[in-house]
């Protein structure tokens, strides 16, 4: 009996460390894959401060935690998903040194791709960045772009364009091994990307037809070159926001993408999200993270996510030696071929600020009233005025152009960059024209009706005061609106007559595509001083200059305003001053208020309907009548 029980035993125990060796060599058999990532970096090599006192981002302290997990994971990429460049002082050289794609080089990426920014500059600006990263004879990291390229009628600039993509060695895609596993990664640029971008003269193939063609044809190169499936990866400049968006319908459009790099809406992604067999991934803004996915692949070439993370880069983290060496190179040259030009220092300190500013998520948030856009609006026409010597009746900014908020207590050149930092070529000017006191009207309704629909629309104003109810019919919100005057009084909009307006570059081109985007319901035509309507290509002609001819720039005007304000940043920006007043009321006093056509015509509509519905009705009780007199009579 003892020894049948024993033999029973060792049977259990030979069965089971069978089962569990199985089982080890079925995991060890596992492919393991690590994918290292960031995205819409914005020429932040430079850490930038935190809400909370503190600081995050900075390429020195990302190349340590990548040094680390490289020796953690030795098989591992690197890889960015694209607006590398635009958003803080490094970027002027963008045309001329090719900063961003050299650190970047540098760091060790394998791969990235075109976002929209990488398009302020102009195709020429891009031209020109593509041929010094090359020119430099420096490492650069691959770009893949499969969807967004310039016209086959490769003349003029076009021509050029294609000879710098070329010279670089721009492809649809790229197959990289490590490890012995076969990574195929190529570019995706969306549909909003490309909006963001009107002067980048590409033109957009569908993201979702394009990844799908491209799939299946690097997969098949792939396949023969090397007999083996590989991992696709994509760099999409597209994004998600709340968990949708457009990376989330081309994963589940399109079959074999294993996992997403999704860039552009400046998503933190706690959590993979997972469509369609496909893992979309995303890690904040200007270095803040750096993510790292972890996957298995089984004999049957099927992926699993392991592990995700996102490393945060923050003051607790060394910085790289070799990184911050270079850095430091970039920021000298920086300080000497742009900023002499101004007089002002990278780390100069303009002003100390005690005022808790909104922050970009803030501006974004809600429509109010905002004491930064009121800096930066009182700024704009400050500086405009002070260079022609000219009054202007309105400036105004937007708050897809506001990058970064102040931070309190020292505030220097590099924050003030980095918060109005859209552009510096024809995007990062101002411009003065002059519109209609109607069109005028018809911006603070685009503020008031469309940033429910686009926060990145709502406009912030110096020189005008007005109030909304966000109840009104669209495009009718606004029920009162005066100019306020430099000296405080107000006055009455004319319909008829011009108005001096201030804005930057870009703003003033999404504002003269009003009409068209409204489809024709509302339109601002920025004009000339004779009333003579300026074609939206044309506006690159009314730059402001100053005294010496030198153009006007955002980021300066904001630097000067604050510079003049003697030490300390002027107390009154500390509260709202009343110049947008945002209500909600059902009152219909003041849902009538300066009622125009489209409350009158919704207003008729309503009296069709309800009139409409009052002669069925009685239609209907006349019928059921006769019916019941017919019955009465026995008819």
């Amino acid at each position: 009996m003892k020894k049948s029980f024993c033999r029973v035993i060792a049977i259990l125990i030979t069965l089971i460390t069978i089962v569990s060796l199985s089982v080890t060599v079925n995991a060890d058999d596992d492919e393991s894959i690590t994918v290292l990532f960031t995205h819409d970096l914005h020429s932040h090599l430079l850490p930038s401060r935190s809400e909370d006192g503190g600081e995050f981002g900075g390429y020195a302290r990302l190349m340590t935690v990548i040094n680390e997990q490289r020796k953690k994971y030795p098989d591992a990429i690197l890889v960015d998903g694209g607006d590398f460049s635009m958003g803080s002082l490094f970027q002027t050289a963008f045309a001329t040194s090719a900063i961003e794609l050299r650190m970047m080089g540098a760091m060790g990426y394998d791969a990235t791709t075109f976002g929209n920014h990488e398009f302020d500059y102009l195709p020429n600006g891009l031209i020109s960045m593509l041929n010094a990263a090359k020119a430099s004879g420096e490492y650069t990291p691959p770009i893949v772009d499969a969807n967004y390229l310039p016209s086959t009628d490769k003349s003029g600039e076009i021509a050029d364009m294609w000879d710098a993509l070329n010279n670089y060695g721009v492809k649809d895609y790229i197959i990289v091994e490590r490890g012995g596993v076969h990574f195929v990664i190529f570019g995706i640029m969306g549909f909003d990307s490309d909006e963001c971008a009107p002067n980048s003269g590409m033109i957009l193939e569908d993201p979702s037809d394009k990844a799908r063609e491209t799939v299946d044809t690097a997969v098949a190169e792939c396949e023969k070159l090397y007999g083996t499936h590989p991992v696709v990866v994509c760099l999409s400049h597209s994004g998600t926001e709340d968990g949708k968006g457009e990376d989330y319908e081309m994963a589940e459009a399109v079959d074999g993408i294993d996992i997403i790099i999704s860039g552009h809406t400046h998503t933190t992604l706690e959590e993979a999200i997972e469509v369609n067999g496909t893992y979309i991934v995303s890690a904040g803004e200007y270095g803040k993270n750096l993510g790292v996915v972890n996957l298995s692949r089984d004999a049957d070439g099927n992926v699993k996510l392991s592990d995700y993370e996102l490393i945060s880069i923050d003051e607790s983290i060394e910085e790289d030696d070799h990184i911050a060496v270079l850095v430091q190179e970039f920021k000298n040259n920086v300080e000497t071929d742009y900023l002499s030009k101004y007089g002002v220092g990278f780390d100069e300190v303009l002003v100390n600020n005690d005022i808790e500013f909104d922050s970009v998520k803030e501006v974004y948030a809600s429509q109010h009233e905002s004491t930064l856009a009121n800096v930066f609006a009182d700024a704009y026409k400050t500086a405009v005025e002070k260079a022609t010597g000219e009054e202007v009746d309105v400036a105004l900014t937007a708050a897809g152009v506001i990058r970064e908020s102040i931070p309190m207590g020292d505030v220097t050149t590099s924050d003030v960059f980095n918060a109005a930092s859209l552009g510096v070529g024809t995007e990062g000017e101002l411009i003065a024209v002059y519109i209609t006191g109607r069109d005028l009207m018809n911006a603070l309704e685009v503020d008031a009706s469309v940033q429910p629909l686009m926060n990145s629309a709502q406009l912030f104003f110096s020189g005008v005061e007005y109030s909304f109810n966000t109840y009104r019919m669209i495009f009718n919100k606004v029920d009162y609106a005066m100019l306020r005057r430099n000296d405080g009084s107000l006055e009455n909009i004319e319909s008829d007559k011009l108005y001096r307006i201030v804005t930057g570059m870009y703003c003033g081109q999404m504002l003269g595509a009003v009409e068209s985007t409204s489809m024709g319901l509302i339109s601002i035509t920025p004009r000339d001083e004779n009333g003579n309507a300026i074609a939206v290509d044309d506006l690159v002609n009314y730059v402001v200059k100053d005294e010496n001819g030198v153009p006007v720039k955002e980021w300066y005007a904001i630097a000067s305003y604050l510079k003049e304000m003697g030490g300390k940043l002027d107390a009154r920006y500390g509260e709202t001053d009343g110049r947008k007043v945002v209500y909600s009321s059902l009152n219909p006093i003041k849902l009538l208020r300066n009622a125009n056509k489209f409350t009158f015509i919704l207003l008729a509509v309503i009296v069709v309907l309800i009139t409409v519905i009052v002669l069925v009705t009685v239609a209907i009780v006349r019928k059921v009548k006769r019916k019941k007199l017919r019955a009465a009579s026995g008819n």
